[in-house]
């Protein structure tokens, strides 16, 4: 069989995929009593780690099952790339990275990805309410206290990148 013939994804990546989507939005579901603190930047790092290109097909099945589950409002909007964003991170950093050095470098960039979750919502909050450059820095300053809560929750779950990164290659080797 041509790899031209052959289809994107196996039945099984897709099944896969829609579980990997579900479980970021259950996760999220279940976390919402904490402010800003969830495990969405460790799955789209973990996920972008193991499964790359393909991880985008989990992300925006969570982002998907968001806008279904809370409604497909302006709020929503900036996920179509605020998440990307993360991913694209993850893409560009080395793909045999020391073991030592990635338990180090997952958390800090999902960490710094929750610091700067304001500061990249910001340009669709500007375009779609009209703020200038000035209203849009205050809105990013208010906002930043909730963006330091974010940052630590995500450098904590960050730190679960390396583990679950390889048990889901062992998985996806075995299964897959």
């Amino acid at each position: 069989m041509s790899t031209r013939n052959k289809p994107a994804l196996s039945v099984q990546e897709m099944v896969v995929f829609a579980l990997l989507g579900t479980l970021m939005f259950c996760s999220k579901i279940l976390m919402e009593a904490l402010p800003n603190v969830h495990l969405l930047g460790m799955l789209t790092m973990t996920f972008t780690v193991v499964y790359r290109k393909k991880a985008l097909i989990p992300i925006y099945i969570y982002v998907v099952l968001n806008g279904l589950y809370a409604g497909f409002d302006l709020w929503w909007m900036p996920y179509l790339y605020i998440w990307t964003i993360l991913w694209g991170i993850t893409m560009l950093l080395p793909k045999k990275m020391p073991k030592a050095v990635a338990c180090v470098v997952y958390p800090l960039v999902c960490g710094l990805h929750g610091l700067a979750f304001g500061a990249l919502y910001a340009p669709a909050q500007a375009l779609m309410f009209g703020f200038d450059f000035p209203r849009t820095m205050m809105w990013i300053a208010m906002g930043f206290p909730y963006d330091a809560i974010h940052a630590v929750g995500n450098l904590g779950a960050g730190l679960l990148i390396v583990p679950l990164s390889d048990l889901l290659k062992k998985l996806t080797a075995k299964y897959l």
